[in-house]
């Protein structure tokens, strides 16, 4: 008997075993000899061809009780397909190494029932519950949309509560690892038990328990990142995507795909309802309500009927504003709030203290040598650092008549705005909330303690703080730089503005009657500031729509990225436009470029793109896969594609 085995390594097919094990079947877990080593896969379908002049290696055994499910493996093999990735991989992806260990014995997941805490839902709510309940648990898309601080969490709670009742698997979708902690107590409060987390940063020794937890449906409910979507549910019922519209959805680094979109797929290949939840969709979602694809409930008021934050226009007058980045007027505004022992925010979307570092000598300017990238100043490490590679560097270099070079450090960054901040209002606690300061395990958790518990008054924060954080005692908000329209090389920069600052007013005033967002801009008059202020973010995403249906770009098209990398910006051209020659022999797309892309150089490596534009209504990865695969490629350049590429850098 002959078998066909996936292999968790970069290969786009399985290879073909001899088999003793009569009851071997397509799903089951074998050990098997490669090269030198043995190695675990899964027995994989399809024809198995006839190898009589090749010496077929024996599986040595069969790893008993584990097994993947057939709707499993038929998402897998869509999946390679759609991202245009190596079968072996996204196996390596759902398997990881828990296998290695695979008999040793531990200890299950503990999700033992008990007391949890009692929740009334208001009248919306149940509405919201009632629309949610009525799909008949097979596959169907329902968007459920409310403002922040309108008590969606409680809604799907309860949803994957009847799920699991009913011995059903649940899976919620976060956007960030650091929310998973803050969420785990949510979810010890209403269900009794904590769920599973599965993110990157989790032991492999508890990756292991809850691998095996899932597979043999010991455990019902699981909360993580992206990599979740492809963990073996024996028994899934429900899938919730929790911030839907979050960018961070997008994995675009290593294994690219977009694990929204993977997540109604998987809901689809299983048969089972996927909720979206969102205060303002993403464009792709906002279309697909308007068609009627989506199902869509939204719930208008906030849970205990608290306003929305009250929102301020400060015209940032440069010839007021003769130091600093905090003007007169929001400085009296804030004094206001923080007498009533309120807490306040500085929000600002920038890391470090200066975001550019420039000699008043001589004009140089502190570039990454790795990538055509400014270094950002890092006040507290005394360094320049690169958001890209992560690159360090002194801040030193001589300059005329063997000088040194007086650096400039020019626009703010979250240090600097703390160390401004400090300044005007010196009695006062504060803390910065970045990515840089919550590397340590716990420090999130701590933090948020801190600020639940009164220990801080004014913090400064970056869009971390803008996701799915409740601080009850937050009044007021200041955005230091609202100055936002256009910028970059993202064809969404519009759609993020608008779901990160209608995120951001969300987090004020949840339990009082009196909040304030404060938007300081050189521009007061700028439509998008001026829309959001209204509270009218869903027309701006209508004409947001007209935009790209008018120049064809998604959801009215698909695009793909093919980014050829090279040591030198001539080989990345030469092999891009030698792609595009191969390229355009299929039919049905338009291949546009060479172009640099914007980010030209990242990790010392020269980048041109092609950008492949098609109609979205036929499968057409395989055939582009197929064709660049079967290009003789010069071992010089590197391609990555991109599917559905969310940024263009």
């Amino acid at each position: 008997m002959k078998a066909q085995v996936l292999l968790p390594k970069i290969f786009n097919f399985p290879f073909t075993y001899n088999s003793n094990h009569k009851l071997l079947k397509t799903g089951d877990f074998v050990e098997v000899p490669f090269g030198q080593k043995k190695e675990v896969g899964v027995v994989w379908p399809g024809k198995i061809s006839d190898l009589k002049k090749i010496k077929i290696k024996k599986i040595t055994k069969k790893i008993s009780n584990f097994s993947l499910d057939q709707e499993l493996i038929n998402f897998m093999n869509w999946f390679a397909i759609y991202n245009m990735m190596p079968l072996g991989l996204v196996l390596k992806m759902t398997i990881g190494n828990n296998l290695q260990q695979i008999n040793k014995k531990d200890e299950d997941f503990d999700q033992t029932q008990r007391k949890a805490k009692t929740f009334n839902l208001n009248a919306e709510q149940k509405k919201a519950l009632k629309f949610l309940n009525s799909v008949n648990n097979k596959f169907d898309v329902s968007v459920l949309q409310g403002t922040t601080g309108s008590g969606k969490t409680l809604v799907y709670f309860e949803r994957i509560k009847k799920i699991i009742s009913k011995k059903k698997q649940a899976l919620v979708l976060l956007p960030e690892i650091f929310l998973t902690n803050e969420f785990k107590s949510r979810f010890k409060d209403f269900f009794g038990f904590e769920p599973a987390v599965w993110h990157s940063k989790i032991t492999p020794k508890n990756k292991r328990i809850i691998w095996k937890g899932i597979l043999n449906n010991k455990i019902k409910l699981v909360v993580g990142a992206r990599s979740s979507l492809l963990l073996p549910f024996k028994n899934l019922g429900i899938i919730i995507v929790d911030e839907e519209h979050d960018p961070s959805y997008k994995q675009d680094e290593g294994v690219i795909y977009h694990a929204r979109d993977m997540a109604i797929a998987r809901a689809s290949f299983k048969n089972i309802p996927i909720h979206l939840v969102t205060s303002i969709p993403s464009i792709e979602t906002f279309n697909n309500i308007k068609k009627k694809k989506f199902r869509h409930f939204k719930i208008l008021k906030r849970y205990n009927d608290f306003p929305l934050p009250k929102t301020k226009i400060v015209n940032l007058n440069l010839r007021k504003i003769k130091k600093g980045f905090i003007s007169d007027e929001t400085v009296e505004i804030v004094k206001k709030f923080l007498s009533k022992k309120d807490q306040v925010l500085f929000f600002l979307n920038r890391r470090g203290y200066a975001p550019y570092l420039i000699c008043k000598y001589c004009g140089y300017k502190q570039v990454c040598p790795n990538c055509s990238m400014y270094l950002t100043f890092h006040k507290t490490q005394n360094k320049a650092i690169c958001h890209h590679c992560s690159m360090e560097k002194k801040i030193f270099r001589k300059c005329k008549e063997n000088n040194d070079c007086e650096f400039i450090r020019y626009g703010p960054g979250v240090e600097k705005i703390y160390e401004e901040v400090s300044k005007i209002f010196p009695s006062n606690k504060m803390e910065i909330f970045s990515s840089d300061y919550m590397k340590k395990k716990n420090q999130t958790k701590i933090l948020f303690e801190k600020i639940i518990n009164n220990s801080v008054d004014i913090l400064i924060g970056t869009q971390m703080i803008s996701k799915g954080f409740n601080f009850p005692k937050l009044n007021c908000i200041v955005v230091v730089d609202a100055d936002f329209s256009g910028r970059g090389y993202d064809l969404r920069t519009t759609e993020k503005n608008i779901q990160l600052y209608h995120q951001l007013s969300g987090r004020a005033g949840r339990f009082s009657k009196d909040s304030l967002i404060i938007y300081q801009t050189l521009s007061p008059t700028n439509i998008t500031l001026n829309e959001l202020i209204k509270n009218n973010s869903e027309e701006l995403l209508r004409q947001e729509l007209v935009l790209r249906e008018r120049n064809l770009l998604p959801p009215f098209s698909r695009l793909i990225a093919v980014i050829v990398s090279a040591n030198s910006h001539n080989l990345s051209l030469d092999g891009a436009r030698e792609i595009k020659n191969h390229l355009r022999k299929i039919d049905k797309i338009e291949v546009m470029g060479p172009v640099d892309s914007p980010l030209l150089k990242i990790k010392k490596k020269f980048r041109s793109r092609l950008l492949i534009r098609f109609n979205g209504k036929s499968l057409i990865q395989k055939k582009i896969a197929n064709l660049l695969n079967s290009l003789k490629i010069s071992n010089k350049i590197k391609l990555t594609v991109d599917v559905d590429p969310v940024n263009f850098g």
